[in-house]
């Protein structure tokens, strides 16, 4: 792969660098590898200190074996899901590491790579596995899942206003036989919608694609796991850094974060604490932080982005 490649510019960069405060001998780990953006910028300030690489997406980790080649004696690659992260670091006989990222955003490869099925712009099978060797396809959760899971996950993942039409068209169409490709979806979900919903900008595809892809690979309980996991994982004033780019992601992150940073559970009128719950960590920003100008002129797809950061007490 030639230099060219690397010219891609993670999301939120310096900001998640200097979220993460690195200490050249510290131990940190990028749960979401993908193009290995991040995971350069943090590698190339380690002098003594380690970094570990996860993916659910082995073709991630084997693109990372030239992206991060000049630091490979301090790089770890690890083929796993984030929310294993326990058995992550257990693997590794880490007790604790500096500092965590996670960028939840979906890899630019992978919507790239017409094959992998998560474009509504080329016609490919109904996949959208993160992690191939998963069992789990859209194509099962397209022609086999009730007409009423569909609408959920419509509603509640791709925030469509028109998920009940869409999951009863689904449902029509994969009667009379197997909806197998993403076109053929996508003609599916343009047959239930109202004609000023499909002169929108916005693709009438994308939120339905956004719903499916979320319950394929189970992406909001992984990211409830994986902030529960993280925070005790980290040695004091090591430091999570989390980017969302879904509303219902940074809820549970924002959520799972503010319970941690909660102290005495007591009801108020306790005269003394008796629960004994102390605050695990502080939250370094009280507000997400999001791109400035001219990396959202750069990169429209950083508009949706948030980055939370919490210090371990």
């Amino acid at each position: 792969m030639s230099e060219p490649s690397y010219t891609h510019k993670p999301v939120l960069l310096e900001e998640c660098i200097q979220a993460l405060a690195i200490r050249p001998d510290g131990i940190y780990l990028d749960g979401t590898l993908g193009r290995a953006g991040h995971s350069r910028e943090i590698a190339r300030r380690l002098t003594s200190g380690r970094l570990i690489c996860v993916d659910r997406d082995q073709a991630a980790l084997d693109a990372a074996e030239e992206r991060l080649a000049p630091w490979r004696d301090k790089v770890e690659l690890v083929h796993s899901n984030f929310c294993e992260l326990d058995a992550i670091l257990d693997g590794l006989k880490l007790d604790r590491v500096d500092g965590m990222l996670f960028d939840l955003g979906v890899s630019s490869p992978q919507l790239d790579d017409p094959s992998r099925g998560f474009s509504y712009m080329a016609d490919a099978p109904l996949d959208m596995r993160m992690d191939k060797t998963d069992t789990l396809t859209a194509r099962t959760v397209v022609n086999e899942w009730p007409q009423e899971e569909l609408r959920r996950i419509l509603w509640q993942y791709g925030e469509e206003r028109y998920a009940s039409a869409i999951a009863g068209a689904i449902v029509r169409a994969r009667d009379k036989g197997e909806i197998a490709t993403t076109l053929q979806l996508v003609d599916v979900l343009r047959s239930a919608m109202p004609a000023a919903a499909l002169r929108e900008k916005q693709h009438p595809a994308k939120r339905t694609f956004q719903a499916i892809r979320i319950a394929v690979n189970d992406e909001l309980t992984a990211v409830d796991k994986m902030v529960r996991a993280a925070v005790p994982r980290l040695n004091a004033g090591g430091r999570l850094a989390v980017i969302s780019f879904h509303s219902l992601e940074d809820r549970i992150v924002k959520n799972a974060l503010a319970e941690f940073a909660k102290g005495c559970t007591c009801p108020p009128d306790f005269p003394v604490c008796v629960c004994g719950k102390k605050p695990q960590v502080k939250l370094v920003n009280r507000k997400p932080i999001v791109s400035g100008p001219a990396e959202l002129e750069e990169n429209p797809r950083a508009r949706s982005a948030k980055l939370r950061v919490a210090e371990k007490l």
